[in-house]
Order: structure tokens, then sequence, then C-alpha cells
């Protein structure tokens, strides 16, 4: 048999030694040498040692792990801006005395703290106008994050705008839109996490039926 062909058909079975090695980790602690000896193709170096290439490995996984928990740190941070920006809006909020005092500090304190280009309570009082025309197939699911035909923006909020966050509210607070919109096109989007806007809409729910 030729060195090719025992290379495509090795005279053992390579799943045992695989399981052997799995159940085995100290194998190659009781044979040191053959750390050494066995060689791994590289793509970038050649042939390296055994242990160069798990020490390679290693180092990336280690990389791989700081980006993971780098990434971690920031969405905590993220989340704990949030909600201390909700508890001190909630206060806000909760000592408005009238619709447009409750309309005119909701705005205020999400565009001071978010930078959001557009903020509004917007009644939808005509079930075959444009506006029911948004709530059905924009808000068939209670949200909708992402972008808006020019005609829907302006309908919304008078000028073109990047991306929008909409939510509706409950039935007894009427047929409410809770919109947000952003210059960048890219700040909302359908993947984002609604924990923002869910705490706030709740909020609304619970106030504006009372105003």
């Amino acid at each position: 048999m030729t060195e090719a062909n025992t290379r495509l058909n090795p005279p053992f079975d390579e799943q045992i030694i695989r399981e052997y090695l799995l159940d085995n980790p100290d194998f190659f602690n009781r044979f040191p040498e053959l750390l050494l000896a066995m060689k791994v193709p590289h793509v970038e170096r050649g042939a390296v040692s055994l242990v160069e290439r798990r020490q390679e490995l290693l180092r990336q996984r280690v990389g791989q792990l700081e980006e993971e928990i780098t990434a971690l740190m920031t969405m905590a941070t993220q989340n704990e801006r949030i909600f201390r920006f909700n508890l001190q809006l909630c206060q806000k909020l909760l000592d408005c005395e009238d619709i447009g005092e409750l309309r005119q500090s909701l705005t205020h304190e999400l565009k001071q703290e978010f930078g959001f280009s557009h903020v509004r309570l917007i009644t939808v009082h005509d079930i075959d106008s444009d506006l029911s025309v948004i709530w059905r197939n924009r808000l068939a699911d209670g949200y909708y994050f992402g972008r808006l035909t020019h005609h829907e923006s302006m309908r919304l909020f008078g000028a073109d705008v990047g991306s929008v966050s909409l939510a509706r509210l409950s039935d007894e607070a009427g047929q409410v839109i809770f919109a947000i919109a952003s210059g960048d096109a890219t700040h909302f989007h359908p993947e984002m996490d609604c924990m923002l806007l869910e705490q706030i809409r709740q909020l609304l729910d619970h106030m504006i039926p009372k105003l």
C-alpha cells in the first residue's frame, strides 16, 4: 500500500483515537515527547508543534473571552444608565398635573438624555386616517423599531427622520401612539431591546387615563 493510500485509508479508526484522547486528557502528560514530535499544519507558519498550536488556540480563546467580557460590561453600563433614567423620569411624570405637562416633560427628558429628534404622543381619532393605517400595519404586534416611509414620517413627525421607535398604548389610554424618532438611521432597529420603551409605556398606560 502506498503512502498516499495509507493517508486516505488509515489502518485504525480515527474516531476511536479521538474518543480515547478525550477520555484520557492526561495522555500527553504521560508521553510528553509526543507533544514535540507531532506537527500540526498552520496556514501562515507551516508545520508547528502541538504545544505551539495549543498555546496559540488558548491565546485566541483568551482574546475572545476578553471581548465578550468587554461587551457584557458595556451592556451592563448601558442598562444601569437606562434604569437610573427611568427612575428619575417616573418621578417627574408622576408629578405632572395634566396631559400637556406630561407631554412636555416626557419630550424634554428623552431628548435631553438620549438626543432624540422627536418625541410624541399621537392620538388616532379617525379609523380611516393615515394614522390608523400605521396603527394597524406597523403596530400589529404592539411595537415597531426601524425605518419609515417618507409619507409615514411626515404624518407622525412632520419631517423626515432616520429611525423610529413606536408603541401602542393600552385601550384604557385610548388609541395613542408613543413615538420616538432619531436622526440616526441605524439607532432603532428590529433586533433591539425594548426595555426602555416598555417601562415608559407601562407608566403612560397608568397615568394618561387619570389625567
